[in-house]
């Protein structure tokens, strides 16, 4: 069984025992959490498929960590104008285990 999420507006395919990094959440470590922006779910050949939102679909996870992910370089260069810069960025991150999906 998986489900299709929405979270941080991005989406991910998850299924039970999934652990996977969303975008900053506000939620303590080791809170568990629903949420109910789910797409569609699919259990073998049933599938449900929303609109946008599956009635009654939900997928629970508990919150593992909090964190901040690798850096990446941001170089921006004029050729011949003497104008190099160089910036770096790390995004925060929240990373859940899901623990439970549900149709509805």
């Amino acid at each position: 069984m998986y489900a299709v999420i929405v979270s941080g507006g991005k989406q991910y395919r998850v299924a039970e025992g999934d652990v996977l990094k969303v975008e900053t959440l506000p939620v303590e470590q080791g809170a568990s959490l629903d949420i109910e922006q789910v797409l569609m779910v699919a259990n073998g050949d049933d599938i449900k498929i929303g609109a946008p939102y599956v009635a009654g679909g939900k997928v629970t996870a508990t919150v593992k960590s909090h964190g901040r992910g690798e850096k990446i370089k941001i170089v921006k260069m004029r050729r011949r104008k003497h104008y190099r810069n160089i910036t770096g960025h790390r995004q925060n991150y929240t990373e859940l285990q899901i623990t439970g999906i549900s149709a509805g």
